[in-house]
């Protein structure tokens, strides 16, 4: 896996390493999956017009789903391909589900699917848990252990201002709690709350944003050896390439040595 570099910490808030760290593994993964994103944008598209309509204007969801399969770079042919398949009901049997449990030493996981057959999926992910020395628990069991916030990432290159300290200034009234820059991208923290509001004012901005989503990122984060951590990633990465899965969460620390080593 290719890992981007902390370049920027936004002096205003005190932005946790390890956290970050764990966001930018996450896109770095996703980056380097470019299939499994397609895969995933496809579904979220479907689900979206199936439920709210194939209108861009008035479909917000849709909307969403359509500006990230955009900034995945998916074709436009693919994307009016899977809005007709929302619309014209061939998603029906399309579900959204989540599966909570623990790798090896107690290393929480959330993993977030969209599937089709819940027989399958559901086998599936127990499987990977215990294959790779963990197991599945019970749904509620670990929510207090993560938070759900609203991640924006958008390409530098496209602001408008120059200094982050203004765009963290034009910001803040509409639910920025935390900013950053990594590699090219600027990425914007809002609370669950707060990421309607976000979402406009980026809009009205005309801020291109490449990937907007509601992530669960970790309140604590727990740190290994080097050999134990290595054993708790298998188990997230042979999650993450199951084809019903859309996210994987989970509060291992990322350390540079964990980093230099996968």
């Amino acid at each position: 896996m290719q890992f981007f570099l902390f370049l920027y910490i936004n002096f205003f808030f005190m932005a946790g390493h390890s956290k970050w760290a764990n966001i930018k593994h996450r896109k770095a993964a996703q980056d380097s999956k470019r299939a499994k994103v397609f895969t995933r944008a496809i579904k979220e598209i479907t689900i979206a017009a199936r439920d709210g309509g194939g209108e861009l204007d008035t479909n917000p969801s849709l909307r969403l789903a359509v500006q990230n399969a955009k900034g995945a770079n998916m074709p436009k042919d693919t994307i009016e391909r899977a809005i007709k398949k929302g619309v014209g009901g061939e998603g029906a049997n399309l579900v959204e589900i989540t599966f909570e449990g623990y790798a090896s030493n107690g290393i929480a996981v959330f993993v977030e699917a969209t599937t089709d057959n819940n027989n399958r999926t559901v086998a599936s992910v127990r499987s990977i848990f215990n294959k790779y020395g963990g197991n599945l628990g019970t749904n509620g069991s670990l929510g207090f252990l993560f938070e759900r916030k609203g991640i924006f990432t958008l390409k530098r290159e496209t602001l408008t201002v120059e200094d982050l300290e203004e765009v963290e200034m034009e910001l803040i009234d509409y639910g920025l709690e935390e900013l950053t820059e990594v590699d090219q991208d600027v990425i914007i923290q809002t609370s669950f709350d707060e990421y309607g509001k976000m979402q406009a004012i980026l809009d009205e901005k005309k801020w291109v944003v490449n990937n907007s989503e509601l992530q669960r990122v970790p309140v604590d984060t727990t740190t290994l050896d080097l050999e134990s951590a290595q054993k708790v990633m298998k188990l997230i990465d042979k999650m993450e390439e199951d084809d019903d899965v859309n996210a994987v969460y989970h509060n291992l620390e990322i350390t540079e040595e964990l980093i230099n080593n996968i």
